[in-house]
């Protein structure tokens, strides 16, 4: 029966392609904000079935194929993680659209085919969970099964509309007209201590809190508790304090020294995430290439047929072909020799595609093990920036340019490059897998949903390049600003970004303080013991790379992200007693994931058009601040309180729109 119906359609094409764009670009502000990026599977599925609720001919596999493409795009945009420590460390002053495309196109693509061959062993035939696989699966089947889930379907497009309104509008006052305030700060001084809170007032970290839940957020506080109520206390008491701002003042110990300890405390967590993972990963990859059979002839069941052999080999070919193109302009820029240029840039997709294929399967198998949320993306990053450093540190020292300044900053932004491509297809792995999970359960053909991850890995590269671009000229990144005079408080976080070139311009230069982040990796360490008890003791937790993100990111980026938490677990806790049955319990979940899903779409690609008309302005001699309204000089409008009124009253929206019984 599926045989007839169609799923690779143009409209599906072409409406996944318009939330590509959007999510790819939500994802993007969201990643560089704050550190973390959102599914974007199960808002994409609800967008389909409304948008093609108004088609008679639309379908189940239909609405699948969609999910598909928005789902590889938005994970792609993990690469944010590493490329913008090309700009902290000091070498690129704008993207280079077409490098970046490159890139993430081919890394995306690489980490399509590597996982092909493994869909039998690890979707078919294992009996791994993949979660968010399977619950975009349910949500299809469930719209498929009822045509009264149509009428939700368009409900929850309402949810995700109008959380992205209320998110727009705020964002608008804040950061772009200017009559709110993006986050407020107190700060005293006690027993020759100083001690600092500040509070943000982002409606998207808000709607990223609500997703990531209780426990992670919980951690999160604690990191914040650790940097700001014990770790700026203590390094404050040994500064002193002459005059200025006392927040100033905290803010410069923890950049200067806390941010280092909360880097150790992230590698320390990342690279165990990974290692606990390793037994069980080990073990299955080893059961899933012996079932794995490369010679196997291709079936007509179009439920179960993948990519040609030769189809696969013709796209490796040409995807390892772009990355020496990419790989040999980036490093043609420094004017080298025929010779060192074509070395450098042979060794850099060598150690891409090497380490790209060895971590494809390992990300495919933790995704379906613990999820692609959970899954330690961040850990292969971390590897794959020290491997890739010691190489090309190998390369300049044997040919003897290691003592060429520029040559070593040369060297930093090469292993970071290299890095991009490695977590591209990291990225793309960890989500391919979860997909063909979907398309397996509502009876999709897998080589029409391959297509379409390459179709998404398309869009989303070609969204990705222009986005960073626009964010960093209006914005900057914390550690690089684009121009002289702009407000630093407003730059972009970028922590992993940061923390990726902290690591490899230590293993250049050797100028980091190495006792902060080894007692940060102490920390780590203490931090997962005392994990491993609270899940031995009780059903607690206490995720370490959550606690180092608390420690790494400054409290107004933070602090909304553990509300979003607490609301999340309050909700729960309040539907579980107002409503006895599950059915009605998951409906207004979903209804909230909705919700919040849309309060970080609607701030994002607000924070994008600002973005846009900010480097427009200023390109043609304007202000940096062309949306502001200077005349509005009422001390009200610009104040804290309004704008903590603002973000309480959205908080207690969400929670009463939640709760709020649907009409029969």
């Amino acid at each position: 029966m599926n045989k007839q119906i169609k799923e690779l359609t143009f409209r599906g094409m072409f409406l996944g392609a318009i939330l590509t764009l959007i999510f790819t670009a939500s994802n993007v502000y969201l990643g560089l904000k704050v550190g973390l990026t959102f599914s974007s599977s199960i808002p994409a599925v609800v967008i389909a079935v409304a948008v093609f609720s108004l088609f008679k001919s639309s379908n189940i596999l239909e609405n699948n194929m969609v999910q598909t493409q928005v789902s590889a795009a938005g994970t792609l945009s993990a690469v944010i993680f590493v490329l913008p420590g090309l700009f902290i460390v000091g070498y690129w002053n704008d993207f280079n659209l077409w490098q970046t495309f490159m890139l993430c196109f081919c890394g995306g693509v690489l980490g399509v085919l590597f996982t092909i061959p493994l869909r039998k062993a690890m979707v078919v035939e294992s009996k791994l969970a993949y979660p968010e696989g399977i619950a975009a699966a349910e949500i299809l089947k469930a719209v498929d099964k009822e045509k009264d889930m149509e009428k939700g379907s368009r409900a929850g497009l309402k949810e995700i509309s109008l959380g992205a309104l209320i998110a727009g509008l705020v964002s608008l006052c804040s950061n772009g007209f200017k009559l709110l305030v993006g986050e407020s700060a107190v700060a005293f001084m006690a027993s020759k201590m100083a001690f600092c809170f500040s509070m943000g007032y982002s409606l998207a970290l808000l709607g990223a809190g609500y997703l990531i839940g209780l426990l992670a957020s919980v951690a999160l506080f604690i990191g914040i508790f650790l940097a700001w109520g014990i770790l700026v206390p203590y390094f404050s008491a040994q500064s002193v304090f002459t005059d200025g701002s006392l927040s100033d003042f905290a803010f410069g110990i923890w950049k200067d020294k806390v941010r280092l300890i909360g880097t150790g405390i992230i590698a320390t967590a990342a690279l165990w995430t990974l290692f606990e993972l390793s037994k069980s990963v080990f073990e299955g990859l080893k059961a899933t290439f012996k079932r794995v059979n490369l010679s196997e002839e291709q079936t007509n069941d179009l439920k179960n047929k993948d990519l040609s052999f030769k189809t696969i080999v013709i796209f490796f070919v040409l995807m390892v072909l772009g990355l020496f193109v990419s790989f040999y302009s980036f490093v043609n820029e420094m004017e080298l020799s025929f010779g060192l240029c074509l070395l450098f840039s042979s060794v850099g997709v060598l150690i891409a595609v090497l380490i790209g294929f060895f971590v494809a399967a390992t990300c495919g198998y933790m995704a379906g093990l613990v999820g692609s949320s959970s899954s330690p993306i961040s850990g292969i990053g971390i590897i794959g920036v020290i491997v890739s450093s010691f190489v090309v540190l190998l390369l300049i020292v044997s040919a003897n340019l290691s003592n060429d300044p520029l040559m070593i900053k040369f060297a930093i932004a090469l292993a970071i490059f290299i890095t991009s491509a490695i977590l591209a297809t990291a990225a793309i792995s960890n989500d391919n897998l979860q997909d063909l999970k979907t398309g397996y359960l509502v009876g999709a053909s897998p080589f029409r949903q391959q297509i379409a991850l390459i179709v998404g890995c398309f869009f989303g590269a070609l969204a990705i390049a222009p986005v960073l671009e626009l964010l960093y000229q209006a914005y900057g990144f914390v550690g690089s600003l684009p121009r002289e005079g702009m407000d630093a408080s407003a730059a972009l976080a970028a922590p992993q970004a940061n923390l990726m070139a902290t690591l490899s311009q230590g293993i250049f230069n050797d100028d980091i303080d190495y006792t902060l982040i080894g007692f940060g990796v102490l920390l780590g360490i203490i931090i997962i013991l005392l994990d491993k008890i609270l899940r031995k003791l009780s059903k607690l937790a206490l995720p370490p790379l959550a606690v180092g993100i608390g420690v790494y990111l400054p409290p107004a980026v933070s602090i909304p992200i553990v509300i979003g938490g607490l609301v999340a677990f309050l909700l729960r806790k309040k539907l579980q007693t107002q409503f006895k049955d599950k059915e009605s319990i998951e409906r207004k979940e979903n209804k909230g994931i909705l919700f919040a899903s849309g309060l970080i779409v609607g701030e994002s690609l607000v924070g994008v058009v600002i973005a846009i008309i900010t480097v427009f302005s200023i390109s043609n001699g304007g202000s940096e601040n062309p949306l502001a309204l200077s005349f509005l000089d009422a001390q009200f409008l610009n104040s804290e309180l309004l704008s903590l009124v603002i973000f309480l009253g959205v908080v207690f929206y969400f929670i009463k729109r939640v709760l709020k019984r649907d009409k029969i």
